[in-house]
């Protein structure tokens, strides 16, 4: 076989290669986020008959460690027979996970924020038929020096009741990626902070499994109500 010859085939063993790579790489990042999950999500006043209201979170979200921005896909659907009238979808953050923006949304004044948490947006919905869905962009940002939380409540329109509401659901990795290009974190798992400014893991005991979530927040999660915290609030403060 000439020369040439060879460096043909080897030229083309590498294109095809290099194509493979290719197109597996956008096959990961269109899978990325993994399957959509309703972890962590519990009903609090009971919606119109034939309405039933429930969200999703992806089971997993990738945190640049450069820029510690990530992105993240929030769901809500009507599992019921029947419309769901005027509704909003509210998406709030918590401790380390600060939201940025959400698709078509308002941002929440930060006095009207639930205690506790650091960043929210409202997103009206004039009606919700039986059987659809309506997803959201949501922009964000992770200090994975912390811990971090998100939260979805669905609400009446004019934000008196809460029909469901999904977490605060952590997400978070038991293994700490510091020096990778980005850090996978999944859904309902506690992260386990990074030191900041290195790669040593802080020390663990048990100071620092306890965060400063605020009086409500803490209570929440202590007790397992979810939606305690919004329905509390007068309604005049939960509107956007």
């Amino acid at each position: 076989m000439s020369s040439r010859r060879t460096t043909t085939i080897v030229g083309s063993l590498v294109a095809a290669s290099f194509s493979t790579v290719m197109i597996l790489s956008f096959t990961a990042s269109a899978d990325d986020q993994g399957p959509a999950s309703g972890k962590g999500g519990k009903a609090v006043d009971e919606a119109p008959a034939g309405v039933k209201l429930t969200t999703t979170l992806p089971s997993k979200i990738s945190v640049d460690n450069g820029s510690q921005k990530t992105a993240i896909t929030a769901a809500v659907k009507n599992e019921g027979t029947k419309d769901s009238g005027k509704i909003q979808l509210l998406v709030v953050g918590f401790d380390g996970l600060t939201v940025k923006s959400v698709q078509g949304c308002s941002q929440i004044d930060t006095a009207n924020l639930p205690e506790g948490s650091n960043s929210g947006f409202a997103c009206p919905i004039d009606n919700l038929a039986a059987g659809k869905s309506k997803s959201y962009a949501v922009d964000a940002t992770y200090d994975l020096s912390k811990t971090g939380k998100i939260c979805l409540p669905v609400q009446t329109g004019d934000g008196k009741k809460t029909y469901w509401q999904q977490g605060p659901v952590p997400f978070g990795t038991t293994n700490p990626s510091p020096n990778a290009p980005a850090t996978p974190l999944l859904l309902g798992t506690d992260n386990k902070p990074v030191a900041p400014g290195g790669d040593e893991l802080p020390k663990t005991g048990p100071a620092s499994d306890v965060l400063p979530l605020g009086a409500a927040g803490a209570t929440l999660l202590a007790a397992g109500a979810a939606g305690l915290w919004w329905s509390t609030r007068k309604p005049s403060a939960r509107r956007a």
